[in-house]
């Protein structure tokens, strides 16, 4: 039996975008979804509202977007917050870019580790487990 979208079960409004009934029970703990849905007798239905916001929180997730963000998004009015929201994709964008030249700085390190392990003649020892027991910074390339 097909469930019209309108009076969908938790399970279908999970399954709408792709989450478990736990994910979507626990955004409602947090408030990113309405606990207190419709009942169709001792079941909660949800309907196309539901469905976008879920989906809203999925895809701001996929741009990175923490919970605590998605709940500040989620309260922008999509008419009159464009400001807002751009702000808050800006930072996000100021926080990727910062996250990508840390791990730009792991990757050269890492490199230098193993170039250094690769070039080493001697047996011990091991010059990535030697700098990462010694806290020390890597050794140069040579």
């Amino acid at each position: 039996m097909n469930t019209p979208i309108s009076t969908l079960t938790i399970g279908a409004l999970a399954k709408s975008a792709g989450v478990g009934v736990e994910t979507v029970r626990y955004y409602q703990r947090r408030g990113l979804l309405a606990a207190n849905g419709a009942h169709r007798g001792a079941f909660r239905v949800y309907g196309m509202d539901e469905v976008a916001r879920l989906r809203f929180i999925r895809r701001a997730q996929a741009l990175g977007f923490s919970l605590d963000e998605v709940s500040e998004l989620l309260a922008l009015d999509e008419e009159t917050d464009r400001e807002r929201a751009r702000a808050f994709a800006q930072a996000k964008i100021a926080d990727v870019e910062s996250r990508i030249r840390q791990l730009e700085e792991m990757r050269s390190a890492l490199q230098g580790l193993v170039s250094c392990c690769e070039h080493t003649e001697a047996p011990a020892p091991c010059p990535i487990l030697h700098a990462l027991a010694n806290a020390a910074e890597p050794p140069a390339r040579e």
